[in-house]
């Protein structure tokens, strides 16, 4: 299965669904492209909608990680949100969850980007 995302833009945030299986950075190349360009244009506040995302490993985590060092060195966060039991299970084996922040919800992520 290939990995693939989907963007939607707000005003203050931008929203990605990941889809598939995140095993290689190449290809998140497209995704880390997108995020550099939000960046540029001052937008580092993200929410992942991991719902879809079926298999992720250590290359994938470092995307994530990337990406979420990405926002928060340009006073942004990152936030991820609808995790299926094995992304759960590996971040909290890998102990990303004292990194990432991680809700339930789409709305409850939003609200963790505490956007002024």
């Amino acid at each position: 299965m290939k990995f693939d995302f989907e963007i939607k833009e707000h005003k203050n945030y931008i929203d990605i669904k990941l889809k598939g299986e995140l095993i290689d950075k190449t290809q998140a190349q497209p995704l880390l492209e997108k995020v550099d360009e939000y960046i540029q244009n001052n937008i580092a506040n993200f929410i992942f909608n991991l719902q879809d995302l079926k298999y992720l490993n250590s290359s994938g985590l470092n995307v994530l990680i990337q990406i979420f060092t990405k926002a928060r060195n340009n006073n942004g966060e990152a936030v991820l949100y609808h995790l299926n039991k094995k992304i759960n299970e590996l971040i909290l084996i890998t102990k990303l969850h004292t990194i990432f922040k991680i809700t339930e919800t789409q709305k409850e992520a939003v609200k963790a980007l505490n956007i002024k």
